[in-house]
């Protein structure tokens, strides 16, 4: 009795496991991390996008030292992916063509340091990736692209009030996204 009762736990042990995700996590600052979180959102495989922070010195930054102050931070998104779905290389091309990377001032219509694009590595395999995207774009467009490489180190989560904005308040985000010129000035360089 109890070798069958050890037999079907492991047997519910081993099918659990089978069916649990291997996920990693992929970090990228596009600007307004709004708009980032719906364009990566939408991808095959991504099963999570949080709005916040990383590259900086200052530890649980809010906005407005980020914004304003002088913390090191980006505006980034992390990205929890299923990897038999996607890729890094995969989110890294989602990436690319939802900013600007010859923007050396920030990203459309927000400006300045934490706007700035930037992809972040975990790993070397990551790092020559994001190189090898970066020497592809430069030679088909023949120009600099400024986006930052920088290795990961932490991500701080932003404000509530900034998680799902894109689906919390969708009126105000695509006053600001139309304001801001994203979809035209993205139209301009990736539909050449």
């Amino acid at each position: 009795m109890y070798k069958k009762v050890f037999f079907f736990l492991f047997l519910i042990f081993i099918s659990s496991n089978s069916l649990a995700k291997e996920t990693d996590k992929a970090y990228f600052g596009g600007g307004c991390f709004w708009c980032m979180e719906e364009s990566f959102e939408k991808a095959e495989g991504v099963i999570e996008v949080i709005s916040g922070y990383s590259g900086g010195t200052t530890e649980n930054p809010t906005y407005k030292e980020v914004t304003y102050g002088d913390t090191g931070h980006f505006e980034v998104v992390e990205i929890i992916y299923d990897k038999s779905l996607t890729n890094y290389k995969k989110l890294l091309e989602i990436f690319w063509i939802n900013i600007d990377p010859f923007d050396a001032k920030g990203q459309f219509c927000d400006k300045g340091y934490s706007y700035r694009s930037v992809a972040f590595y975990k790993t070397n395999d990551e790092k020559i990736e994001i190189e090898e995207s970066i020497k592809e774009i430069e030679k088909k467009f023949s120009k600099e692209v400024v986006t930052y490489l920088r290795e990961f180190d932490k991500f701080y989560n932003a404000e509530v009030y900034h998680q799902n904005y894109y689906q919390e308040n969708f009126v105000n985000y695509l006053l600001y996204k139309k304001g801001c010129g994203r979809e035209k000035k993205l139209d301009s360089i990736w539909n050449e």
